[in-house]
């Protein structure tokens, strides 16, 4: 396994880490995932921590915090050979303190979370959204207290625009408190609007970014192809209007060039959709999920390998769309080009 640094922290994680969204799943999104008992998960761990993988990715919004509950049973007793990534911010409940990234809501949320997860800290805690309502210095300033308290090694962000992860960076360096280390991101061949704000924050601030969803919300599974029908089977049924929106031709064009390139390597669509995103700037962890070993050792396959520059062209070309304003004058002229060269 490749171990990559947590953007510009000393934090080795591996290239690829485990989602465990499909632990305890209940409800119309997490129960579409999996809902994989404590018994199922210490096999799929086991499994993991034989390939390298050691860092697990779970969050409180997770079926209620039964995701954690199960990964906290699963990894009982050695604790110390894995990595706890967990989420707060999002809702948990109807009422004021439910939400958001006060002070009394992450302390308590920490807390919780320690709690369900059985041990004493957490690798990395991230602020599962923006908290507009709450100062950015409280916000900080009660990250800090958190880690010198040990609850906490280091912290991040997922979903935040730029301006959020920057003017957060600012404060926390103005004042000494932990930096952002982490951006938990959408990233995937049919989503690629992280590069055209986020990667190169990334890159100037020392960001790295932990992929969510690197199979397009599970339309690069290699079972959508054009002019066929969704698969009775897919969960996509049930959970599209959940995830980010994709164009049916853009996909098709997509799956075309994956078709022609898993022809080209002998591996699965799968497999070349993570290896590409283990190829781009930023990257630290490539977040792959599985209801079951088979489907997490097919995820597996996607390291021990890489893409060709060519394929890697041909697949660059394929995915590609028009960036938005004011973006697009940085692709497009060459005046704008020579002032501001692309991060990829």
């Amino acid at each position: 396994m490749d171990f990559r640094p947590l953007g510009a922290s000393g934090l080795k994680v591996p290239a690829l880490s485990f989602g465990a969204g499909t632990f305890g799943g209940s409800g119309p999104l997490f129960g579409a995932w999996g809902n994989s008992d404590a018994r199922e998960a210490r096999r799929l761990i086991d499994i993991c921590l034989e390939a390298g993988v050691n860092l697990f990715d779970t969050a409180d919004v997770y079926s209620n915090g039964a995701s954690e509950e199960v990964l906290g049973e699963a990894i009982k007793g050695r604790r110390d050979a894995v990595l706890i990534s967990t989420k707060t911010s999002l809702p948990m409940g109807d009422g004021p303190a439910d939400y958001g990234s006060s002070r009394s809501r992450l302390i308590k949320s920490v807390d919780d979370a320690l709690r369900r997860l059985g041990t004493d800290y957490i690798d990395l805690l991230q602020l599962h959204a923006f908290d507009a309502g709450t100062p950015i210095e409280e916000v900080l300033s009660t990250l800090d207290g958190l880690v010198r308290a040990g609850k906490l090694r280091y912290v991040g962000v997922s979903n935040f625009s730029g301006w959020q992860v920057m003017k957060s960076l600012a404060q926390a360096d103005s004042r000494g408190y932990p930096r952002y280390v982490a951006h938990q991101v959408y990233y995937s061949l049919v989503g690629r609007d992280y590069e055209w704000e986020l990667m190169p924050l990334g890159l100037d601030q020392g960001v790295g970014a932990l992929v969510w969803s690197p199979l397009g919300w599970g339309r690069l599974t290699g079972k959508i192809r054009r002019g066929a029908k969704l698969p009775e089977k897919s969960r996509l049924h049930d959970t599209a209007s959940f995830g980010p929106p994709v164009e049916d031709e853009h996909l098709y064009r997509v799956m075309d060039t994956l078709d022609a390139v898993a022809e080209e390597t002998g591996k699965t669509v799968p497999q070349i959709a993570i290896n590409w995103l283990l190829q781009r700037p930023t990257v630290s962890s490539v977040i792959i999920g599985a209801r079951n070993e088979e489907q997490l050792r097919q995820n597996l396959g996607a390291i021990g390998w890489t893409l060709m520059p060519e394929q890697i062209r041909k697949l660059d070309a394929a995915s590609e769309v028009t960036a938005p304003y004011p973006y697009f004058p940085y692709r497009r002229q060459e005046g704008f080009a020579r002032l501001n060269p692309p991060a990829v």
